[in-house]
C-alpha cells in the first residue's frame, strides 16, 4: 500500500519509528536526511531535513535508535567532491528529540559502509550494516554485525551475517573486471520474537526486476548477536523472496519494520510499474507481515 504523502516527493529507504503519539519516517536524499511525520502511519507530512553535513552529499538509508533518552541517527554519506560511491561511510548524529535537528558526532565505520540498523539485545547494543568483500567467492556487498562500545563507537570486529548466494543477487555483471560479477545484499533490519531471530534484507539493485526483500533467521536464546548464526530462508540456493515486484509495483525493497500490539508493519520503497527507471521515483509503502515459528509472510499489500 502506498503511503499518503504530498505528490512529487520520494522516500527511498524509509525507516519508521514511533515516539509519543506520532510516527517519524526518515528517508534517503542527496542533500540530507528527509523527515516525515504522521499520526496514523498512513498519512504523512514532509517536515524538512533533520540532518545535513556541510561538504557531504548522498545521505543514504538513515536509521534512528533511542539510547539513554537521546535519539541517535545512523546514516551514510560521502564527500561532496568524491566520485566513487564506495567512499560512502557511516556517521552518527544525535538529538534530544526524534524530529531533530541532529548534530554530527563522529564517523562510525570507515568506507565502504552503509545501511545501518542499531539494536539492543541482552543489555548490549549491536550494529548491523553493509560493506564490501573483494576476496569472497561472490565478490560484492554483504551484511555484517558488530558490537557497540557506546552509541557512537563500535568494537571494530564485524562478523559476516548474510552473504550473497543467488544469481538473482547480481547487482552488475563484469562490474570491475571481465568475468567478475558484483553481488549485493544490503538493507538489514533485525527483530526478535521469542527465540526466533529475523533479519530482513534487500538483494540486487532497485532498478533490477529481481530486486527483492528476503530474510534470514535463527532459533536460539543467544543474546550476543555476533554469535547468532543466521540462515537464509528457505536456503542459500532458492529464490523465494518475502517481497518483490507484482502487477502494480516494482523496485520493492530496503525496509524497516514497526511493531505495534504484536503486529508487524513493514515499510519499504517501490515505484509504480511504468514509472521512470532513470529518475528518482521510489516512494514509501507499507504492508503487514506475520512472524510465526521462523516464517515471515505478507498479510496485506
Amino acid at each position: 500500500m502506498k503511503l499518503n504523502i504530498p505528490f512529487g516527493s520520494n522516500q527511498p529507504d524509509p525507516f519508521v519509528i514511533r515516539a509519543g503519539d506520532r510516527y517519524y519516517m526518515y528517508a534517503t536524499h542527496a542533500a540530507g536526511v528527509q523527515l516525515y511525520v504522521s499520526r496514523d502511519k498512513l498519512d504523512w507530512d514532509f517536515a524538512g531535513f533533520c540532518f545535513r553535513r556541510e561538504g557531504f552529499r548522498e545521505f543514504w538509508a538513515p536509521a534512528v535508535a533511542r539510547i539513554d533518552g537521546k535519539y541517535y541517527l545512523y546514516v551514510s554519506c560521502m564527500p561532496a567532491d568524491a566520485a566513487d560511491e564506495h567512499s560512502q561511510r557511516l556517521v552518527v548524529a544525535v538529538s534530544d528529540v526524534p524530529q531533530g535537528p541532529f548534530a554530527y558526532c563522529r564517523d562510525l565505520v570507515p568506507p565502504f559502509s552503509i545501511d545501518a540498523h542499531v539494536v539492543q539485545s541482552g543489555g548490549e547494543w549491536f550494529l548491523f550494516y553493509s560493506t564490501n568483500d573483494y576476496a569472497a567467492e561472490r565478490v560484492g556487498t554483504l551484511i555484517v554485525v558488530d558490537k557497540m562500545l557506546s552509541p557512537a563507537e563500535v568494537c571494530g570486529n564485524p562478523k559476516a551475517v548474510v552473504r550473497p548466494t543467488l544469481q538473482e543477487e547480481i547487482f552488475m555483471r563484469d562490474r570491475f573486471e571481465k568475468g567478475q560479477d558484483w553481488y549485493t545484499v544490503e538493507g538489514a533490519f533485525y527483530f526478535r520474537k521469542g527465540n526466533w531471530h529475523y533479519l530482513t534484507y534487500s538483494g540486487n539493485c532497485y532498478k533490477s526486476p529481481y530486486y527483492h526483500i528476503g530474510y534470514a533467521r535463527a532459533f536460539t536464546p543467544e543474546n550476543d548477536l555476533t554469535k547468532v548464526e543466521f540462515h537464509k530462508y528457505p536456503n542459500d540456493h532458492e529464490y523465494i523472496p518475502l517481497l518483490s515486484r507484482n502487477a502494480a509495483e516494482s523496485g520493492t525493497g530496503h525496509n524497516s519494520i514497526l511493531e505495534e500490539d504484536g503486529r508487524y508493519y513493514l515499510y519499504y520503497h517501490g515505484r509504480d510499474n511504468g514509472a521512470s527507471e532513470t529518475q528518482e521515483c521510489r516512494t514509501g509503502r507499507v504492508c503487514e507481515v506475520r512472524a510465526e515459528e521462523g516464517r515471515l509472510s505478507v498479510l496485506a499489500r
